[in-house]
């Protein structure tokens, strides 16, 4: 008994490790203060202990289920926690929600990837020679697979590649003209104030056209159901930030802009900022009333010089149907073009049945899915110009 708990730290950080490889965001410092807690909380219950890890350890409320998984998974493996007097008390039961419910399985894969990699030591390396008809084929799959079934090594695999993208040239013309070598029309004024003194030759300065991209405003859902497809669309606009005016805005049962948080060029510090300055993420979600707060506070601000804006929610409002409709229109017509990104098109079977869908779709001008590698690829021709618009009726 003594050996177990004079071990229960090092097994804490090999716990924590684990942890790490399914997607937590856990630190020196956490795993310090998780063992610093478990030694003054005591292993009086099991039920006291998994409290302490999980308050040291989660800080995401979708990280929640896959510690419940993985806390399971591991002190039954070490079997460390039954020989402790008193620990017979359960994991506390919390009744699951239907979207926690129907993400059960996601979890459950990444825990069980994540101790694969523990029981092997550490991470299988990336061979050096391929088949390339293997290759060609994982790389596939990766493209077409939903971003929420993916495991936690899928899931960066698909970052690298968002982060790899051709990003879309859409640039167009603008009214205001700019200096040129050789352009349409001459520049009086410049070649007025650059002419010489008399009888000297004149040098003719000549203007063109100004072209450059739109500015793009990005309006993404972050409720429970749109999380995981939310998430890596925040490394898409990072991606697009880098090389032109992005405006992003997330929503939920609030309203925040994170446009200066995604500016950051480190995309792991730019989503944690983003993070951190959203306070309800993975909870309900408010369509009518992000719609409202956007078209009065930030439309005028941001929708100029023909932005394009990217609307990424599934669209299932259920409270204020009655003034979406009003709210998608005058965005609408406010921006150059309104596409709409929902990733319920991934089921052949889709039917614009829900009351919140049939109340936007009127005023889109694109409607799409952003469920996979494949669809943002495709988002990148459609903001180009080169991709056929999905039928939105």
């Amino acid at each position: 008994m003594v050996a177990e708990r004079g071990r229960l730290a090092e097994n804490i950080v090999i716990f924590a490790r684990s942890l790490r490889v399914a997607g937590l965001k856990i630190g020196p410092a956490a795993v310090a203060d998780a063992v610093a807690a478990v030694a003054a909380g005591g292993l009086s219950r099991r039920e006291d202990f998994f409290w302490i890890l999980h308050s040291s350890f989660v800080r995401r409320r979708e990280d929640s289920a896959v510690f419940r998984e993985a806390f399971e998974l591991f002190w039954r493996h070490r079997g460390l926690l039954q020989g402790l007097t008193g620990m017979t008390a359960a994991v506390p039961e919390i009744e699951p929600s239907a979207e926690e419910f129907a993400r059960s399985q996601k979890p459950r894969r990444r825990v069980a990837d994540a101790f694969a990699a523990e029981a092997r030591g550490q991470q299988q390396k990336i061979e050096t020679e391929y088949d390339m008809r293997e290759t060609q084929s994982a790389d596939e799959v990766l493209r077409t697979k939903d971003f929420a079934e993916m495991t936690a090594a899928e899931i960066d695999e698909a970052r690298k590649a968002v982060a790899r993208l051709v990003l879309p040239d859409d640039r167009v013309r603008k009214r205001r003209h700019m200096a040129a070598a050789k352009g349409r029309r001459i520049d009086m004024r410049a070649t007025m104030r650059g002419a010489p003194g008399a009888g000297g030759a004149m040098r003719l300065k000549w203007q063109a056209p100004r072209v450059e991209a739109p500015p793009l405003v990005a309006i993404l859902d972050i409720s429970g159901s749109m999380s995981d497809y939310s998430r890596m669309m925040l490394h898409f606009l990072h991606a697009l930030s880098q090389r032109r005016e992005v405006h992003t805005f997330l929503f939920g049962t609030r309203f925040s802009n994170v446009t200066r948080a995604l500016s950051r060029k480190d995309v792991d510090a730019a989503l944690a900022a983003c993070a951190a300055q959203v306070p309800d993420w993975s909870g309900g979600t408010r369509i009518a009333s992000a719609l409202h707060t956007f078209n009065r506070y930030w439309s005028r601000r941001v929708l100029g010089r023909g932005a394009v804006v990217l609307l990424v929610t599934d669209g299932l409002e259920r409270d204020e149907t009655a003034h979406l409709g009003f709210e998608m229109d005058r965005l609408g017509r406010s921006c150059r073009r309104l596409i709409w990104l929902n990733p319920l098109l991934r089921y052949d079977g889709f039917e614009a049945r829900a009351a919140g869908i049939k109340a936007m779709l009127p005023h889109v001008d694109d409607f799409r899915t952003v469920h996979n590698l494949a669809a943002i690829t495709d988002i990148c021709r459609a903001l180009a110009g080169d991709a056929p618009a999905s039928a939105a009726a």
